[in-house]
């Protein structure tokens, strides 16, 4: 975690990358950084969503559940780049000793130096499936890294005849002369099941708990006929799996004692999630991609189900209902937060550090559609107020650094790590 540190030591040395002029919530670009960005263009109080909704017909469940208003007071923020150059860039980790690890899609890891550099691709990565959403996708450390060098990846993993599916495998980082690294006894040890015929909907996203079971967020591969599968419990399409370091399955799962039951499952009738996060109290929470609207914040809690394809907000691409249309049913969960338009997240991280004191208590979520930071302030467990961070470019991976200041990756084209402070 000593990398934002590092970073942050450095941040005023790297190149400028152009302006912005000043409209939209956008200020002129300052001290060779990128363009400061603020939302002060929303009033207080009101939603920072103008747009009209794709399914206008549609009420929430409760007050609150969508729309939230405005923070009062907007964030100004900085925005410097740290590095760029990445092609199709999806995750990031810092590692000890002021490196970052980053994964592209189409099948490289990276490491990025304190000046920015990008070293040539890690070794030892197997081969992925990267057409269309499919690729090398998150990266998690160990636990204990620091001991072990393990990393845990996952990918779309080309099955042959069948298709492909996500798959999860780890192995030891092993750093070498001149910048380089390899990885050494890789080992797969997870396989969502059943293979599928799809580029779509990966899910794929990464996090150990607290007690250091790791869970794996899958999603339900988006045709009409896997997307079924969300809800059947003999599979692990739509669902968020639940394992221990080794791939085996932790003795108090949610459905380890059923017959018939795949034992891994820990929440299910989810769509495709890329985002998920622990909360200051060790909870996970996730946000899914919704289809035409309905994206949507949960916090995925043992043995329930969320509903896809069943219950959504939202409509299908082709302007039809999903299935019968509903957005309640007794026995499917509700999400916390929904957004219609969606946002398209991917990425995600719970804010409790100090140098953002209005953020602290709040989920960064990236946003591909949205093209920036989607700040979710949370009293209790339901949404407070919502702002919007327009950084210019799809948000892939947010992530806190120990400096509190708060990290984005964005895909396609000239990937970038941009690293953002408040201004002033």
């Amino acid at each position: 975690m000593r990398a934002a540190l590092l970073f942050a030591s450095i941040a005023a040395l790297l190149s400028a990358c152009g302006q912005a002029s000043s409209k939209s919530g956008r200020i002129s670009g300052v001290n060779g950084n990128e363009p400061t960005r603020d939302s002060s263009s929303v009033p207080a109080g009101a939603p920072v969503e103008t747009k009209p909704a794709n399914a206008p017909d549609q009420r929430p469940a409760f007050a609150g559940q969508t729309r939230a208003p405005a923070p009062a007071k907007a964030t100004a923020v900085e925005v410097a780049t740290v590095a760029k150059g990445l092609e199709g860039a999806w995750a990031l980790e810092f590692l000890p000793g002021g490196k970052m690890l980053v994964t592209e899609k189409a099948g490289r890891m990276r490491l990025v130096g304190p000046d920015g550099s990008l070293s040539p691709p890690v070794a030892g990565v197997p081969k992925v499936d990267a057409r269309d959403q499919g690729g090398l996708l998150d990266v998690a450390l160990s636990p204990s890294f620091a001991a072990d060098r393990l990393i845990y990846w996952s990918y779309s993993e080309p099955r042959g005849d069948e298709g492909n599916g996500t798959t999860v495998a780890r192995a030891k980082l092993v750093e070498g002369p001149g910048g380089g690294a390899r990885l050494e006894g890789v080992q797969i040890i997870f396989r969502q099941a059943p293979t599928w015929d799809s580029s779509k909907h990966f899910g794929s996203r990464l996090v150990f708990a607290p007690d250091g079971k790791l869970f794996v967020t899958l999603g339900e591969r988006s045709l009409p006929k896997p997307r079924e599968h969300a809800q059947r419990l003999d599979g692990l399409l739509g669902k968020i799996v639940r394992i221990n370091p080794d791939g085996s399955v932790p003795a108090d799962n949610p459905f380890v004692e059923r017959p018939g039951v795949r034992p891994e499952i820990w929440s299910y009738g989810h769509r495709n999630i890329q985002s998920a996060a622990l909360d200051g109290q060790g909870r996970l929470w996730e946000v899914e991609h919704g289809p035409r609207g309905g994206d949507e914040l949960n916090r995925p809690e043992p043995g329930k189900n969320y509903g896809w394809p069943v219950i959504t907000y939202g409509i299908d691409y082709d302007g039809d209902p999903i299935g019968q249309g509903m957005t309640q049913r007794e026995g499917l969960e509700q999400p916390v937060y929904y957004w219609d338009p969606v946002i398209a997240p991917s990425g995600m991280a719970y804010y409790d550090a100090a140098l953002f004191p209005a953020w602290r208590g709040s989920f960064l979520v990236g946003g591909l559609v949205s093209m920036g930071l989607v700040v979710v302030k949370m009293e209790g467990d339901r949404v407070a107020n919502e702002e919007r961070i327009d950084l210019g470019f799809r948000t892939r991976d947010v992530k806190v650094g120990a400096d509190g200041a708060v990290y984005v990756v964005t895909d396609r084209g000239d990937g970038r790590i941009l690293r953002l402070t408040p201004r002033g």
